[in-house]
């Protein structure tokens, strides 16, 4: 240990470890894999970026988020750690940089998405490196039943298995204990090895104000106007909502700007960017920011809607006050917002035909297949992270297996005239070149081309196209960028040993108990907002930690929390005009409204493939009847004539 100390203030600045780093490194040093539960901000990195110094071999982080890999990669380089990333965003060279010094045995610690764990090519380049150490980060994730599965995590475990890795970190800030179960099962962690610190933060005062829809956003702008509880993130649920309350926050005078999935790439990067160098006071934001900042002088966090769930909640206050110094983090609590919330949880559910038909779609392909999941969302209706969680089921119950992804197209941009790039070529490369230009649908700046189509008409192999296209990017002839991924598959089963009736009806099932365990989840959320006791000694035996007294300074124990049922307008109905315009839009006859699931979704605002595909989200009529409980707008829906 005297060598990690050293470690820890020479390589990264710090005289001595918070609280749970040494016992997870000393866990990870003597061989035993570990589970990490801090807080937001808590100082989870070092956990597994100190050891990799000291281990044999590569470490590989696992993240979801490629700025937050970005960020980590750049800072360990400017301490002269060899650390690298690969993401889509990477130019080839660079990435056969990396190779490289995997190959090398130079490179300590490599940050990847875990979609790459199903390319085969990368897998065999993994398994011919010695690996130290896989470290998960949002590691809850990996969980059926927690607030943010995600269908990739499943594999992980496994893949940790066949790579023979000797240890594994996971790491979160967001687990119950039933999630916390559910990661050590995973990944083999003993309960001894589990090591959480308390989630609870003396700086922050948490405060929950009962408020009728109408009144908060005037409580919301007299919160702002005090320049002490700004900096601030303010979180919503809508697009249009942060929008609408962004634009109010201006005309009161407070410095803010909206934030969400809706705005183009570069408006999100100078957003983040402003706010994270003061040029803007406040952003109000969907839960699409937020991950991975790390500016410690937030001083106030507000929940202008009601959060998802409790886990999203701890989440996002835990970016207040990293400084120390002490923040406000309020809910501006309404009951209005539970139809929507509640709306998003049910839309998502696909109908047990559209699963029938992906099932089916499957099991009847060849022994080896590939196909686009984006194609395949489109034609099915059934979103990308649902059609993702179907095809790991089905890789976990043994009737598929993933064997490697691919680009089957490719955009290219020219950085020189073409008779430039082809005159220092011989005749024979030059026919090739133009034959492949050629075979490209052209567009204004992108040329796309299908490597396959290109191949055909030039009358060589697949691998030749793309070399030729890497040799142009290399000389800096021109820009590519890889697109429309497909995965190849291998059926493990035989042609009618399986029924897919009774694969997608077991489907149905695990999607319906999940969507009664989100709603759930969300009263949780009311429960916090409605019932006596200290708020921050709740949140946290929700989590699993007996604060063992009343915090003393959230709003419940200042005397300034109301107790009882939060305000509620008049459930919102459906009128007879609605009515008039459903039945105009049924006439309409839009293939991507066929269903009953399918028109109440659309009505409800809740998007889809299909009316993305079809651009009905410009509709008139898109989300008429968000405010409405979409159990209600479905049954009305069913009663029509589709």
């Amino acid at each position: 240990m005297d060598r990690v100390n050293e470690l820890l203030e020479r390589q990264f600045g710090h005289k001595a470890f918070r609280p749970g780093q040494e016992k997870i490194i000393r866990c990870l040093l003597q061989d035993r894999s570990a589970l990490a539960i801090f807080p937001t901000g808590g100082g989870k990195s070092v956990c597994y970026q100190l050891p990799a110094l000291l281990l044999e071999g590569l470490t590989l982080v696992i993240s979801p988020l490629v700025a937050l890999m970005k960020d980590q990669v750049d800072m360990l380089r400017r301490k002269n750690i060899a650390a690298a990333r690969i993401d889509s965003s990477l130019p080839l060279p660079e990435v056969q940089s990396v190779y490289e010094q995997m190959r090398s045995g130079t490179l300590k610690l490599l940050y990847i998405a875990p979609e790459r764990l199903v390319n085969e090519k990368f897998v065999e380049r993994l398994q011919r490196t010695p690996l130290a150490l896989m470290a998960v980060d949002e590691a809850h994730c990996i969980s059926e039943w927690g607030h943010n599965f995600r269908p990739e995590y499943l594999r992980l475990s496994r893949v940790a298995q066949t790579l023979r890795i000797p240890r594994v970190l996971a790491l979160t800030a967001t687990a119950t204990p039933s999630v916390a179960e559910d990661i050590c099962k995973g990944f083999r962690i003993a309960p001894e090895d589990v090591v959480q610190t308390s989630f609870h933060r003396e700086n922050l005062a948490l405060h929950i104000t009962p408020v009728s829809a109408a009144a908060r956003g005037e409580l919301l702008l007299h919160r702002l106007s005090d320049a002490q509880t700004r900096p601030a993130i303010v979180y919503v649920t809508l697009q249009e909502t942060a929008e609408s309350v962004a634009a109010a926050l201006v005309r009161g005078g407070v410095h803010a700007q909206a934030y969400h999935a809706g705005l183009a790439d570069d408006i999100r990067s100078r957003v983040q960017e402003d706010f994270m160098n003061g040029r803007v006071e406040v952003v109000v934001a969907t839960i699409a920011f937020g991950m991975g900042i790390d500016k410690a002088d937030i001083r106030g966090v507000y929940h202008f809607n009601l959060p998802k769930t409790l886990e999203n909640y701890q989440q996002e206050i835990g970016r207040a006050g990293r400084d120390g110094k002490s923040a406000r983090c309020e809910m501006l609590a309404c009951k209005d917002d539970l139809t929507v919330l509640r709306n998003f949880t049910l839309g998502d559910t696909p109908t047990e035909s559209a699963l029938r038909q992906l099932v089916d779609h499957l099991l009847r392909q060849g022994e080896e297949f590939e196909i686009s999941r984006y194609d395949l969302s489109r034609t099915t209706d059934i979103r990308p992270l649902v059609l993702e969680t179907v095809l790991t089921h089905l890789e976990h119950d043994g009737l598929v297996e993933p064997i490697g992804a691919f680009y089957s197209s490719y955009k290219i941009a020219f950085e020189r005239p073409e008779s430039a790039i082809l005159a220092g070529h011989t005749a024979e490369r030059q026919r090739l070149l133009r034959t492949v230009f050629a075979s490209g649908t052209r567009g204004r700046k992108w040329t796309d081309i299908d490597a396959d189509t290109a191949a055909e008409a030039a009358g060589v192999a697949r691998e030749r196209v793309l070399t030729a296209l890497n040799w142009l990017e290399e000389a800096g002839d021109i820009v590519v960028k890889p697109s429309r991924v497909r995965h190849r598959f291998r059926l493990l089963v035989s042609a009618g040993t399986v029924r897919p009736h009774d694969v997608a009806s077991r489907l149905v099932a695990l999607f319906y108990s999940r969507e009664q365990q989100d709603i759930a989840r969300l009263q949780t959320v009311v429960e916090l907002a409605e019932s006596e006791g200290c708020i921050t000694r709740r949140l946290m035996h929700y989590f699993g930690e007996d604060l063992g007294r009343d915090c003393g300074h959230c709003g419940y124990c200042e005397g300034s929390m109301a107790v009882g049922p939060l305000p509620e307008t008049e459930p919102a109905g459906i009128a007879q005009d609605d009515l008039k315009a459903i039945q105009r839009l049924v006439k309409e006859g839009h293939p991507a409204l066929r269903t009953p699931r399918q028109l109440a979704r659309f009505l409800c605002g809740i998007n889809s493939p299909a009316t993305l595909r079809d651009r009905l989200t410009r509709h008139d009529e898109f989300a008429r009847l968000q405010r409405v409980d979409f159990r209600d707008v479905l049954a009305q829906c069913e009663s029509l004539p589709l």
